[in-house]
């Protein structure tokens, strides 16, 4: 059986680029990206699917020397995939802002948490939120939807034509503005029910000068927002239903 090495050398070519542009967003993206999954596990994960997809891939420049041009393109493939990344963190962040709200105004600021995933101090209720869309978006097989963009990513933005490296940037800039309007909106109806909440103990300290408020109105508002938080999970569905719905849409837009 003869090889056709001009065939073999292309199919390499295509495999190569599909596992950079494919670990620079497996690096960064949620749950893949994170510190507890090993290095040689992103590694090989992202050259499992750069094979995979490497016949589907046409129009690939072809390596033949490690020149200027190949190194450019090779930080071009890696800050594609990271930036699509990056994008999906901030939609997982979104729902972390969320708990953030909610948890400091039930007074949990005092009860901060250690992220492991993140290395930062959040609330109990980010961490929680931050599981729960986790879980999510795993069941609704998000993780398989975003790696279909950024593969099909390859139709509009092939690799050696140049990718406008700055408009994607401003795009993922504009999505920051996103994720915290969405991030109050998620938490606006909690929020809204525990200042509710404060107004009364306020009401209480003005005609009752001798009740400690600190004493009585930190349990009774960690107390009063669980009840609330376990109330909202009741409509939690459908705000990550619609949320993920625009997410989709805007970084589509950007690939497809």
């Amino acid at each position: 059986m003869e090889i056709a090495i001009d065939s073999l050398i292309d199919w390499a070519s295509a495999a190569i680029w599909a596992t950079l542009r494919i670990a620079g967003f497996v690096m960064v993206v949620p749950i893949l990206g994170n510190q507890l999954v090993a290095p040689q596990v992103k590694v090989a994960l992202s050259l499992a699917v750069g094979i995979a997809v490497a016949p589907l891939l046409t129009d690939m420049p072809r390596i033949d020397d490690f020149s200027l041009m190949t190194i450019v393109t090779v930080i071009e493939q890696l800050l594609t995939g990271i930036g699509l990344g990056f994008a999906t963190s901030i939609f997982f962040q979104l729902f972390v802002v969320a708990g953030q709200f909610m948890g400091m105004q039930m007074g949990l600021g005092f009860a901060m948490m250690a992220d492991p995933v993140n290395g930062v101090q959040v609330t109990a209720w980010s961490q929680f939120y931050l599981l729960l869309v986790s879980l999510v978006f795993l069941a609704v097989n998000g993780h398989l939807l975003m790696l279909e963009i950024v593969i099909r990513g390859f139709e509009l933005y092939p690799t050696g034509i140049g990718i406008p490296a700055g408009e994607l940037a401003e795009r993922i800039v504009g999505l920051g503005s996103w994720m915290f309007v969405g991030g109050v909106l998620v938490a606006l109806p909690a929020v809204t029910a525990l200042l509710i909440v404060n107004l009364a103990f306020g009401v209480m300290s003005r005609s009752a000068p001798q009740l400690n408020v600190f004493s009585l109105g930190f349990p009774f508002s960690i107390v009063f927002g669980a009840v609330i938080m376990w109330v909202a999970l009741q409509g939690w569905l459908p705000q990550f239903d619609r949320l993920f719905s625009e997410f989709v849409t805007i970084v589509s837009g950007w690939m497809i």
